[in-house]
């Protein structure tokens, strides 16, 4: 459903739909500890959107952190058992370094991740839910996919060096293809498939348009079994959800914990992205477990200007009264909640405050004032 004004805040709305979505879709909310031993942090460092950790010494003498990360919680805390399997989702606050101010801010992030034997399934259902996530937050948004898989055959044909590779993904993460076309002949790529190359990786639009020309163009190139494995994905999603669904293989994320298929989700009017997930099997195997993994998480951070349009408004109604019994007062109420999702009843104007609509309930007789 879309979030519409209701009595509670645009984040809270959010948070309860995006929990209605998941639990209805099998997944068991996963509760933590807001602390976990520094060390697992200190560890995987390039994995977090930020390296500045808050950290504390516990009465054990064990250095603690507040965390920065939930994902990295949940798969320290997995059981063990060869034959695991979980679906999961979170509603759980985050600290991080906030913006270029350096000072830490508490962050709310909702998740949901699935472990175990991962299959095509699994994969076409955490995209739908990313999607229909997004449109929780705005009719008006987009979920972008790509799969790093068929950057890493791509970038294996190239036999870059470890720098160059670096430099690789974070040109064609930026869609920089001037740099890259400029790096390309610096290795020594012959010209003709440098340029087929970064057409592909440059390439943006809906899946009926891109992956056939992506296929023409990396044909002899890269193995296309990745792109096959996107275009089975796409199969699977509903109309209404392919719709929203465009293939961007500027969507790279951090190579050394993700692979497959990756995605990023946008909203109009926000500049960047208010979602990302995708595959982390890298990850997974880093930390020491021996089953795949694939997830997402909602950046409520992101959406605060989406929040401060949703909130021009401390409610939909004002009412005031003056001399009136208790009776008629509540009558009042009623009929009012009965045309607005949202009602204040005050005995005076509250200062800084802003209203759709005012009315003053004055000896029994009710009347608006704007």
């Amino acid at each position: 459903m879309e979030i519409s004004n209701l009595s509670l805040g645009f984040d809270e709305r959010l948070i309860f739909s995006l929990r209605a979505l998941y639990e209805q879709n099998g997944y068991s909310h996963y509760r933590m500890s807001k602390f976990e031993e520094y060390d697992l942090y200190a560890r995987n460092k390039d994995f977090l959107i930020s390296d500045s950790v808050i950290t504390f010494t516990d009465m054990d003498g064990r250095l603690l952190a507040l965390k920065p990360d939930v994902t990295l919680s949940i798969i320290k805390n997995l059981s063990d058992s060869d034959n695991y399997c979980a679906k999961l989702y979170y509603n759980e606050n985050v600290y991080r370094v906030a913006g270029g101010n350096r000072s830490f801010k508490e962050i709310m992030q909702t998740g949901l991740e699935c472990f175990g034997n991962i299959d095509s399934y699994s994969l076409c259902e955490v995209v739908t839910l990313a999607a229909e996530s997004l449109r929780l937050v705005s009719s008006d948004s987009v979920l972008d996919l790509s799969n790093l898989d068929l950057i890493s055959e791509i970038l294996d044909s190239l036999a870059l060096g470890e720098q160059e590779r670096k430099e690789f993904l974070r040109l064609t993460g930026e869609k920089n293809t001037h740099e890259l076309r400029a790096l390309l002949s610096g290795a020594g790529v012959a010209e003709d498939k440098a340029n087929r190359i970064i057409e592909a990786v440059s390439t943006y639009g809906s899946a009926d348009t891109v992956i056939p020309k992506i296929r023409e163009l990396l044909y002899g190139i890269a193995d296309l079994k990745p792109l096959e494995l996107l275009c089975e994905i796409i199969d699977g999603l509903n109309e209404n959800i392919r719709k929203m669904v465009n293939i961007d293989f500027s969507v790279v994320d951090n190579m050394k914990y993700y692979n497959g298929i990756v995605f990023k989700g946008f909203v109009n009017g926000v500049p960047t992205a208010v979602l990302s997930g995708g595959q982390y099997n890298r990850l997974m195997k880093r930390l020491g477990r021996n089953f795949d993994a694939v997830g997402f998480a909602v950046y409520h951070d992101t959406l605060d200007r989406l929040y401060d349009e949703q909130s021009e408004f401390d409610a939909d109604a004002l009412l005031l009264y003056k001399d009136c019994s208790l009776s008629a007062i509540r009558e009042a109420v009623n009929d009012l909640k009965a045309k607005y999702e949202s009602v204040r009843v005050q005995n005076s104007m509250p200062e800084n405050a802003k209203f759709r609509r005012v009315f003053l309930l004055e000896e029994n007789i009710l009347k608006e004032l704007n």
